[in-house]
């Protein structure tokens, strides 16, 4: 060790940080006694390259602290509470902290989130009290009685992820300020406890929509309690909220109810005039795969415009049931050949190409073919790419009788020469 540290010496001399910091890396797992004058001296070193090093050398050796030991604890809280020191370094103090589960650790992190003003130091002593976890949790719920740190306090319960951490949370969902509501709730909507889903129900009708949100968000996740709680009827309502993230996020707790039912009270909004596109989209994403479904999803692709219109397709074009694909083949097939003036445009030719040759049904291979013909370069490699999945050995042949006819569209054959190609034929 002694060589190594006298080479970091010269190295600290010299100010040359991202050295000094190379043989800080071997030191601490070459020294045996962490309480020696030798170990003092590289803990005193890791912190000259934290005070004087640019971001990289903090960086680096804010890996070397945490294998300092304990003895490390004392000069970085300093470093953290010290006002006048540089921003960056109170930063990385309080971060290298985050890697000591010791009680003074987490009353120091608590201290500045109740006291400092500083947005940057704020979130850092949030995350980080998040990070140690447990051993937080008593000193952060001691914060929910203070105004000021309310909010900070309970982010960093949220990032804890412990039971625990449950009837702090349940303390503050009533509390005057959206944020801390809000928060709460996301965080207890990863929890299956007997105690939260009145509070979920119960938050349905916040004042708040970001609070309504997040309710609507932890009930889509309770998919076990759907009838227990008869929830497709307590979630239908959110499907017509005034603001539009509750209505979006609503379509997504319904569709993951999987009823037919909440099917139905998807398609009453999908058809409703006053949906507002990103609404409509939502909706459509939301669906749950079932025969009825796909009924509405086919009323929808014949009076729709482009932009759900494509969207419809893509759903489509992504059932995993084997006995719902031939259904979703078909109604894509019959938009194929209607007149809606949506199947003129190419990204949506574009997208029928990629949506049944995902689906891979054997009825779509004609109409794939036929899109060969397209005028636009990309319809033709969606085409060929769809013909590739659906019939990878069969299409050759089929092109190539068709290439052969002297009575094929010029447009065509030019189609099936660049699909042979791209099969090396």
């Amino acid at each position: 060790m002694s060589n190594v540290l006298e080479q970091a010496l010269v190295a600290a001399q010299q100010r040359n940080w991202s050295l000094l910091n190379q043989y800080l890396q071997q030191l601490p797992q070459m020294a045996a006694e962490p309480l020696s004058p030798d170990w003092e001296q590289v803990l005193n070193l890791a912190l000259n390259v934290l005070e004087a090093g640019d971001f990289q050398d903090r960086w680096e050796v804010a890996k070397v602290l945490p294998k300092l030991g304990t003895s490390a604890i004392a000069p970085l809280i300093a470093i953290m509470e010290d006002e006048a020191a540089d921003l960056e370094l109170r930063w990385f103090a309080g971060r290298i902290l985050g890697e000591f589960q010791h009680p003074a650790v987490v009353t120091a992190l608590v201290d500045l989130l109740s006291q400092s003003e500083d947005e940057e130091l704020v979130d850092m002593a949030t995350a980080t009290l998040g990070n140690i976890g447990i051993s937080a949790i008593e000193a952060l719920t001691d914060l929910l009685a203070q105004e000021d740190s309310r909010l900070s306090a309970v982010r960093s319960l949220a990032h804890i992820r412990h039971s625990a951490t449950i009837a702090p949370l349940l303390s503050v969902v009533h509390d005057p300020h959206v944020a801390v509501r809000s928060t709460a709730i996301e965080a207890l909507s990863s929890f299956h406890d007997a105690r939260i889903p009145p509070v979920l129900l119960d938050a349905l009708n916040d004042l708040a929509a970001s609070v309504r949100k997040e309710a609507v968000a932890g009930l889509g996740l309770r998919v076990d309690l759907r009838e227990e709680l008869d929830l497709v009827n307590r979630l239908k309502p959110r499907l017509w909220d005034f603001n539009g993230d509750v209505c979006q996020q609503a379509a997504i707790a319904l569709g993951r109810m999987g009823t037919q039912e909440a099917a139905e009270a998807l398609f009453e909004v999908l058809k409703s005039p006053a949906t507002p596109i990103p609404l409509q989209v939502a909706v459509v994403r939301a669906f749950p795969p079932l025969p009825a479904t796909l009924e509405y999803l086919h009323q929808e692709l014949t009076s729709t415009g482009v932009e759900v219109c494509q969207e419809v397709i893509t759903v489509l074009g992504r059932i995993e049931q084997p006995d719902l694909k031939p259904q979703a083949t078909q109604i894509l097939l019959e938009f194929i050949h209607s007149q809606h003036p949506a199947t003129q445009h190419n990204r949506i030719k574009q997208s029928l190409a990629l949506a049944l040759g995902q689906l891979g049904e054997q009825s779509a291979l004609n109409p794939l073919i036929h899109l060969l013909s397209d005028v636009d370069g990309g319809v033709r490699l969606h085409a060929i790419a769809a013909l590739k999945k659906l019939a990878p050995e069969n299409a050759p042949q089929q092109l190539q009788q068709l290439a052969a006819n002297p009575q094929i569209d010029p447009s065509l054959k030019q189609g099936i020469a660049i699909a042979l190609a791209e099969w090396n034929l």
